[in-house]
């Protein structure tokens, strides 16, 4: 079963956190509200998000100075932020929010349909990073202890050249998936959303590498999977 990705909306204004489940309702994941910075900052600690959508202007912690801190730590520095603001103050506010680590700068009002692609793009990134990281926990295990996994979910024995053809099946899934996202993004030119569908396609093609080495004939040694975080 699919788990949903969730999604942080942070606005000092409860009529706006309204305005912006309404749109994003239909992408069918979790909403989580946060009415400031400080409250933002606390949902960061215990939960994973695909996205956040930040206003800027807030009393008390700015969605600048919010962004500052979502970036210094190491567990949410990778989260896209899309900065939401109803104040535009030309090329520097705009540069301002980059700066602090935005992948996005909208003006409010904006076009509902717009945001909600926006963020659909980096939930289905969200989800392939998910299915990635499951897929090499998933040949560690398996590789430790020499089975796989069978319907209930206990190791059943296995060969191990039936065992890598498993995996390489999968994982060509993931792979299948990643490039057809890949050729979307190429077509909607977002460059924050190609960069990070790039740097999937890296990891897919480490994890390929490492499970290509496995195969009997490929070499002395197995390379080592590389770390997916």
């Amino acid at each position: 079963m699919v788990q949903k990705a969730k999604i942080l909306l942070v606005d000092d204004r409860p009529e706006n956190l309204l305005a912006l489940e309404a749109i994003l309702s239909a992408l069918d994941q979790t909403l989580v509200r946060a009415s400031s910075g400080e409250e933002a900052l606390k949902a960061l600690l215990t939960d994973d998000f695909a996205v956040i959508l930040l206003d800027v202007q807030m009393p008390g912690m700015d969605g600048f100075e919010t962004a500052a801190h979502i970036k210094r730590r190491e567990r949410t520095r990778d989260i896209p932020i899309i900065f939401l603001t109803a104040i535009n103050h030309g090329p520097h506010h705009t540069f301002r929010g980059y700066a602090a680590g935005a992948v996005d700068y909208i003006s409010k009002p904006f076009d509902p349909w717009v945001l909600r692609a926006k963020v659909s793009v980096f939930v289905e990134l969200y989800m392939k990073n998910c299915q990635l990281r499951e897929q090499a926990s998933l040949l560690r295990l398996q590789l430790e202890n020499g089975g796989h996994s069978g319907r209930t979910g206990v190791l059943e024995p296995q060969e191990p050249a039936g065992l890598l053809a498993e995996l390489s099946a999968r994982l060509a899934a993931v792979e299948e998936q990643a490039e057809a996202l890949s050729k979307q993004l190429d077509e909607s030119a977002d460059a924050a959303a190609v960069a990070t569908a790039a740097h999937l396609e890296r990891k897919l093609t480490g994890l390929r590498r490492a499970l290509d080495a496995l195969e009997p004939g490929a070499g002395s040694g197995a390379s080592p999977v590389p770390s997916q975080s």
